[in-house]
This record gives C-alpha cells, structure tokens and sequence, in this order.
C-alpha cells in the first residue's frame, strides 16, 4: 500500500513538471496573448446611407455657420452682493448678436449684479460690455459692446411658426466650455417651470440645456434663431427657451428704458374646474375667477371684487389664469380696459385702468397664479 502511495505521488510530480515545461513552452510561442492589432479597421467600401449622409452634412454645416454669433458673458458679482464675498464672484453664461453695432442678448440672471461684463467673440476677441436693460421676469436681457468691426448676426424667426416636434439646436458656453451645440426637438410649447412669467408661452425642448447655457440661441433648422435658453430641469432632461416673437416685443423697452413695464391688477387668481365651479355659483367652467383683491391696487380702486369672475377684457376672451395674466402684462400701464365678468350671477361691464407691475416690492409683486 505504502509503496503504491509513493507511485501515484511521483507520477503527480511527474505530470507537473510536464504541464509546467509545456506551459513555458506555449508562452514561448506567444500562444494565448493578445494580437498585434485588437481592432478592425473600417474599409474603404463602408457606405452611409445617402439620406442619413444628407442630414449628417446639414446638421455639421448649420453648427459651424451659427457659432459666428454665439458669444461666452463672464461677470463678476459686484463685492458684498452674498455674506462673506469681499472680493466678488465670477460666473459665466452665454449669449448671441443680433445686431452689428455690438448688440447681444442674454439672460438677466447671467448679468444680474454684475459691477463689470466681459463678453468673448467666437473669434476669440473679448470686449467689455455694458448691460443696457434687462427683465428679471422673463428673464431677458440686452448688452452692448463696442467695436469697430461689425458683428456677425444671429437672425431672429417667428416662434409662433414653430411646431411641437421640430428639430432644434440649442448652442453655449456650458459648464465653461466653449461653443457646444446639443440637439432635439420641440416637447412642448406652454407655461415654464416658474409661475413668475407673466402668462406667456416659453419653447420647451429635450435639447440640452446646462448651467453656461443660459443666454445662447435656440435655433431651428432653417437657422433662425426661435428662442434664448433661460432655465432647465434639475435633472437636465427639459429646458425652456423664451420665444423669439416675445424678445421682439421687449427689446425696444430695454433698448430705450433700460426695463419692460408691464401691467399690473393686484389680484389673486383661481383657475375654475368641476371641482370649485359650485363654489362660484357657476353651471358649468367659464372664465377666470378673482379669489382675492389686493387693498390699494387697480382692481381694488375699480371695484373689482372677490369672487367676480372674469369673462373678457376689451373683448379678448379669457378662459384660463394665463389668458388674464397674459392680456393684463401686455397692457401698457396707465391704459383704462373694459371688462366683462359675472358677479352674483350678472354679467356687467367694469372700467378698470391697469397699473405698472412693482418692481422690489415683494409683496405686491407676487404674480397672480391659480390656487390649487
């Protein structure tokens, strides 16, 4: 037994040895490593598809002729502007020409509080640029720079052509970076994600929007610019744009007074639905309800009271919060409107003259929103 023992423990030695030299012997040959070249070239038969080639070459020739007009604003935060900031913060957002003697838009939140602008060309240049109005609640702003070149132009389309589902690009300076161009479509064109926005519809897209981007051209495929990026989700899935037909309607306001003054009522607002329509003795929804009326404001001095409900104004229908909200900011303050609404189950006409939206006053500049 002892001796068999000892056999198979030298044939396993036996065996080791074997596997051992064989092994040395493998790697010698170079068996088992990895080849000269671990890839695969593509030949030079490799095909795209013609239409796909088309839109590949459309799409690459439209971002290189747009990056002409597209600008990089860096600030800096004028000192004291946040506890413990001495020295000032800089910050950085992006913008566009749209006019040759040094015109450009922004957001106003990238120049807001700023004690000096520095706006880079797509040349490289940098030109220091003054802030000539902004709007904090749509979110736009208009800078100035000098130069004795003319600027290339961005020119502007007509957002209420674009449609839900159109191809965009949105172009900036994110997170610093310089020219990126991100691409997607039109998701939706409605309310924004904050209710200051005086009712207005903003550009929604599944474009990529991040932090740098804010100020930089949304801009379709006929190379028009459709909107400004202003603001995105958290999660960076939804940005919204303003639309380039409202930055029409703006711009001369900034241009000769430095800021847009809209309309003002003083009222508090309710949407009505089949849940609360009992509550205003209604049949069925229609129009917009007033829920409170602010004391010493337009509504208040007219006469307008709680629970009215609001029909018309100078005969424009209103049928939802945004629709009030949108006719009473478009109106110049100081201009007297007609209104139709329902109080105690009458219809009657009330005069009320429409004021200036307050500026720093917080109370009072809370934007009317649906109470839910």
């Amino acid at each position: 037994m002892e001796g068999a023992m000892r056999g198979r423990r030298l044939f396993g030695v036996v065996i080791a040895v074997v596997g051992l030299a064989l092994g040395v012997e493998a790697a010698a040959q170079g068996v088992g490593s990895a080849p000269a070249q671990l890839w695969q070239n593509a030949g030079p038969d490799t095909a795209v598809a013609p239409e796909l080639l088309r839109l590949n070459a459309a799409l690459t020739r439209l971002a290189e002729g747009l990056k002409v007009g597209l600008v990089q604003i860096r600030v800096r935060r004028a000192a004291g502007d946040t506890e413990g900031d001495e020295g000032g913060r800089r910050a950085m957002g992006s913008g566009f020409v749209i006019h040759s003697d040094g015109y450009i838009v922004t957001n106003a939140h990238v120049v807001e509080g700023t004690s000096e602008v520095q706006v880079r060309l797509s040349t490289g240049r940098r030109l220091k640029g003054t802030v000539i109005g902004r709007d904090a609640r749509v979110d736009l702003a208009l800078v100035k720079v000098e130069s004795k070149e003319k600027l290339a132009v961005l020119p502007l389309g007509d957002s209420d052509q674009l449609r839900v589902g159109e191809l965009v690009m949105a172009l900036g300076h994110p997170f610093g970076l310089e020219q990126t161009v991100s691409f997607g479509i039109v998701s939706r064109k409605g309310a924004p994600l904050q209710a200051a926005t005086p009712g207005f519809d903003f550009i929604q897209t599944d474009a990529a929007v991040n932090p740098g981007n804010s100020g930089g051209p949304l801009v379709n495929m006929a190379g028009q610019v459709v909107g400004v990026n202003t603001m995105a989700a958290r999660n960076g899935s939804i940005g919204f744009a303003i639309p380039a037909n409202l930055v029409k309607a703006l711009l001369p306001d900034l241009a000769a007074k430095g800021k847009v003054e809209w309309g003002w009522l003083g009222v508090r607002i309710d949407e009505i639905t089949e849940d609360n329509v009992a509550d205003y003795g209604l049949p069925e929804p229609r129009g917009v309800a007033i829920q409170s009326v602010i004391p010493d404001q337009p509504a208040a001095k007219a006469g307008l009271r709680a629970k009215d409900i609001v029909l018309s104004i100078d005969g424009a229908a209103i049928s939802a919060p945004r629709d009030l909200q949108r006719v009473i900011a478009g109106t110049p303050a100081g201009k007297a409107v007609r209104m139709l609404l329902i109080r105690e189950g009458q219809e009657q006409e009330l005069v009320v003259t429409v004021g200036r939206y307050p500026e720093g006053d917080e109370e009072k500049a809370k934007t009317p929103v649906p109470s839910r």
